[in-house]
């Protein structure tokens, strides 16, 4: 496994083996790697011929106030993880390495972005997008895995991908839960054994959602508000929000059909956890 710092021989690492017939699976992270994470490796080794994985804990994406000098780090383990799953080249910029001064340039994806997590943390999404862009313009030609756990992020990378015409694929990878059904995060190292045993209650939320729409229930609002008093049955955690959307436009339609995605999240003391879950909304007669 290669360890690279540098932008330049990252893409000259990369361009070698596309030149060689190689297709590349690039798998973005921000380090504190867990099973979620490797399960976007398994699904890179699986469809690519090499696979290359970023480490970065981007500033940009992190707003006032958030967690970016707490965010977990532990860049040793997270190399023994990736080489033990077979990763080949392993980029890790530096923050000057990806940003040499202060960036002019920032990309939005505006109309997506506006809602949920955008609301919550207004600069996030642009800060995803523009050190998305720039690390797919360092891995070139690829195909980029990213889990469906942060559902906007993944749809909001895609637009800017069809938009800007990159040479990408974006590939969406399932949710890993643990066995309570609580989504696995980089974030849940924050929680205390209370707020542990309080967070599956954004699974129990979303099954109630989906249990709701089978039994018929056709109207956005009405199942949103099923999700928030699922989740208002639990001390220890403050919604943010729930809502009931169509998967593409991230807007509640009028009526639900189809498929639909349910998106949660609420703050369980100091850790802000996210979950969704999609719904194939049954035909009625």
């Amino acid at each position: 496994m290669e360890v690279i710092a540098t932008v330049a021989e990252t893409r000259d690492r990369l361009d070698a083996v596309r030149v060689a017939g190689s297709v590349v699976g690039l798998v973005p992270t921000m380090g504190a790697l867990h099973e979620g994470h490797l399960s976007l490796v398994r699904a890179a080794r699986h469809e690519c011929d090499v696979v290359a994985m970023s480490i970065f804990v981007n500033p940009l994406q992190f707003g006032a106030g958030e967690d970016l000098e707490a965010y977990p780090r532990d860049l040793d383990r997270d190399l023994v993880l990736a080489r033990d799953e077979g990763v080949d080249v392993v980029f890790v910029p530096s923050v000057d390495e990806m940003y040499p001064s202060p960036p002019e340039t920032s990309v939005v994806v505006p109309g997506l972005a506006a809602t949920m997590e955008g609301a919550s943390r207004p600069t996030h999404f642009a800060g995803v997008a523009t050190v998305v862009a720039k690390l797919l313009n360092v891995a070139g030609p690829c195909r980029a895995y990213f889990g469906e756990k942060d559902y906007q992020q993944l749809v909001v990378v895609r637009r800017m991908t069809a938009d800007l015409s990159f040479p990408v694929e974006v590939v969406g990878c399932p949710i890993v839960r643990e066995a309570d059904g609580l989504a696995r995060s980089s974030r849940n190292v924050y929680l205390t054994p209370e707020e542990r045993a309080a967070a599956p209650v954004l699974h129990r939320a979303l099954q109630e959602g989906r249990a709701a729409i089978d039994a018929g229930e056709r109207d956005a609002g009405a199942v949103a508000h099923r999700l928030r008093a699922v989740i208002a049955t639990e001390p220890l955690a403050q919604v943010d929000y729930a809502e009931a959307v169509d998967p593409a436009t991230l807007r509640p339609p009028e009526r639900l059909r189809g498929e639909v995605r349910l998106l949660v999240a609420a703050r369980f003391g100091r850790p802000r956890l996210l979950d969704n879950l999609a719904v194939l909304v049954p035909e009625q007669d």
